[in-house]
């Protein structure tokens, strides 16, 4: 691991406290154009989302109706009722993106499929790094407004579905995470700067509470005109 990476890690709650962790609940509030877009206005307005914190696996729940909730993981997303019954699955999901761009539609699978791989990485960072497959780099700190943001280059194994395989995440001087870059393949490909601020404490967890995900232009700058998404963190508690 790189010494950025050591630094976020612990600036984040330290390698200990994440190994000792098996799944993490949060309340989230999630809103933005995409979702006007994509055709689902305000589907995960007030929802709660569980992720396994050492394999990809994302929950919403309720999903769409009081009584199911949803699953992503890698080969797999579903749609299941509490009582067990699978409603609907799909499996190889991410195939079914092929020729979409930023105005395609999404059915119901295509959305669980992106917002589970999404909300596993946010609520992940930095640790899963440190996974077997991912290689990062240190790459020229960034200049934003007074201050200045190291940065790290990560590439993601093909074992981990994400945005796109290689991402750019910066850290202030204590640690904290600040920006994550991306582009969005399945949409297409995307120049997307994802900011995360309001930093708390959750079991030991220091974590943004407010993500707000911006296009860039050539210059690397966000374009302020509109948020794509909107991600606020209500709530975390975890389980051993």
């Amino acid at each position: 691991m790189t010494d950025l990476l050591d630094l976020a890690i612990e600036a984040h709650g330290g390698l200990q406290r994440w190994q000792q962790i098996e799944r993490l609940h949060a309340h989230i509030k999630v809103g933005g154009a995409v979702w006007h877009v994509k055709g689902w206005p305000d589907v995960y307005a007030d929802i709660r989302t569980s992720i396994s914190t050492h394999r990809p696996h994302t929950e919403f729940t309720p999903f769409l109706q009081e009584g199911q909730h949803c699953v992503w993981e890698p080969e797999r997303t579903a749609v299941i009722a509490d009582s067990g019954d699978i409603i609907e699955q799909r499996a190889a999901p991410r195939s079914f993106f092929e020729g979409h761009t930023i105005p395609t539609p999404w059915d119901r699978q295509h959305l669980i499929y992106f917002t589970g791989y999404a909300m596993w990485t946010y609520l992940t960072t930095p640790f899963l790094f440190g996974l077997p497959g991912f290689r990062t780099q240190e790459i020229e700190p960034w200049h934003e407004e007074d201050e200045i943001w190291r940065r790290l280059k990560v590439t993601f194994p093909s074992t981990v579905p994400s945005h796109s395989t290689v991402q750019t995440f910066y850290f202030d001087p204590d640690g904290l995470l600040r920006r994550h870059d991306y582009s969005v393949d399945i949409m297409g490909g995307t120049r997307s700067a994802n900011y995360a601020s309001d930093h708390k404490s959750f079991a030991g967890l220091t974590m943004p509470t407010k993500r707000r995900v911006y296009a860039t232009g050539a210059d690397n700058r966000p374009i302020l005109d509109r948020v794509a998404v909107s991600i606020d963190l209500l709530e975390v508690s975890v389980e051993p």
